[in-house]
């Protein structure tokens, strides 16, 4: 009777081995794939939504800091909110940090591939650095995902042409009372 037992278990851990990198992968396979049909049904925290709003209200008026302030509040409230990010983004680039925009733009992208806002916002961003090569992938992304006509394909090769803001300088004269430096 022992040997009939030794043979099943043996034979029990012959699948098991056989089959468990398998059973794995497959179950790997079917966890990504739930959680990117969940991604399209996604719906933002109430409060979340709040506090972008109310972040869109402070840009609206120029205040800066208060927007960022309101949209880093709703991300803390729901993390996986991904349109803040495209808000922080646009906040970044009024403060003139196009790195810092560029970095919201990506973290976006990380979480949704395809969001032509985030990819055209970066490649903004991007022209706005003087990076016009890295801008000229984002279109090339944008082209192949929405077509030559589409909005954020034709918005983005516009600010490609426009080129990066021409930076001045003013002279402002000396004070008299200044002796040393």
């Amino acid at each position: 009777m022992d040997e009939i037992n030794l043979s099943h278990a043996s034979k029990l851990k012959e699948y098991a081995m056989r089959f468990a990198p398998v059973a794995a992968a497959l179950s790997l396979a079917f966890a990504t794939t739930a959680s990117i049909g969940q991604a399209s049904d996604y719906e933002a925290d109430p409060r979340a939504v709040a506090l972008v709003a109310e972040g869109n209200a402070a840009l609206e008026m120029g205040e800066t800091q208060a927007a960022i302030d309101a949209f880093e509040a709703a991300l803390a409230i729901d993390p996986g909110y991904t349109d803040v990010y495209l808000d922080l983004a646009s906040a970044a680039r009024i403060e003139g940090l196009q790195g810092k925009a560029i970095h919201f733009y990506r973290e976006a992208q990380e979480r949704d591939p395809e969001n032509l806002a985030a990819i055209t916002g970066e490649g903004e961003a991007l022209v706005e650095k003087g990076a016009l090569s890295a801008a000229r992938e984002n279109l090339t992304r944008l082209q192949d995902l929405c077509g030559e006509t589409c909005t954020e394909t034709v918005q983005l090769a516009a600010a490609i042409d426009r080129g990066p803001p021409v930076m001045t300088a003013e002279a402002v004269p000396s004070d008299e009372d200044i002796v040393q430096n």
